[in-house]
């Protein structure tokens, strides 16, 4: 089946709601291909590996969390920016790119979807607002030794701990990515254990001070699971070739 290429971008930027972020890097269609869409690949992160699988699976379009032209950046096209959309261009692939609305959105995103993936239920304060740090519940208390192997084996990578919280862990706050400042959030609703991707030095500091449990469960494993999920969708609404490849990343 063929789509246009306006129509699929125009429903995933309605469906993720773009306009309600204020965002490091444009969200929706980042690098213009070909106007009609059969196969799609999606990934976290538009990495030279990731262009070149979808170059070899004939892509019309690459759909990521993590596009180009981000705020701060050199907004010259050279070096490896210029060899990555050379060859978009030069095979008239189409990079589409959603970062916060893709970690924010309530059933799709990022946070969404490692709330199911560890069975929390989301109690987070004000759930209609856009919120990237969620708070949630195990549905009984357990040890932090057994919910950081639930991590470790639901994201298949060991997440570093920074001990500080109680021993028998209920609440749970996270956040997918590099969203280690936000921990402040989870110590504030007074959460046993708060997880994010990444991991900063103070990080030690506050967890132990703080009485709570940090794990950095790695960024690139806490942001798989929304791309994974709109390519599921788009797949199923619009009856389109859409895969999911992963390229690892121990970050």
């Amino acid at each position: 089946m063929l789509m246009q290429r306006d129509q699929l971008v125009s429903y995933l930027n309605n469906l993720l709601a773009i306009d309600e972020f204020k965002d490091y890097a444009p969200n929706g269609l980042q690098v213009e291909g070909k106007a009609e869409i059969k196969k799609l690949v999606f990934g976290v992160t538009a990495s030279q590996a990731l262009i070149d699988q979808a170059i070899a699976q004939q892509a019309d379009m690459i759909v990521v969390h993590h596009g180009y032209f981000w705020k701060n950046e050199p907004t010259t096209i050279t070096g490896i920016k210029y060899q990555r959309i050379k060859k978009l261009i030069d095979h008239d692939i189409n990079l589409v790119g959603y970062h916060l609305p893709l970690d924010a959105h309530p059933q799709l995103g990022n946070n969404a979807q490692l709330a199911k993936l560890w069975g929390l239920e989301d109690i987070t304060p004000q759930p209609g607002l856009v919120s990237l740090v969620r708070l949630g519940r195990l549905s009984e208390p357990m040890s932090i030794e057994l919910f950081k192997q639930q991590v470790a084996s639901s994201l298949a990578r060991e997440p570093l701990h920074l001990p500080g919280g109680p021993q028998q862990v209920q609440t749970i706050s996270w956040c997918s990515g590099g969203a280690q400042g936000y921990i402040q959030q989870a110590i504030d609703w007074q959460a046993d254990v708060y997880i994010s991707g990444e991991v900063s030095e103070q990080t030690t500091h506050m967890a132990a001070e703080s009485g709570i449990h940090y794990l950095a469960a790695g960024h690139h494993a806490t942001e798989t699971w929304g791309v994974k999920a709109l390519a599921e969708l788009v797949k199923k609404e619009f009856n389109l070739q859409a895969d999911y490849i992963e390229c690892v990343n121990p970050v």
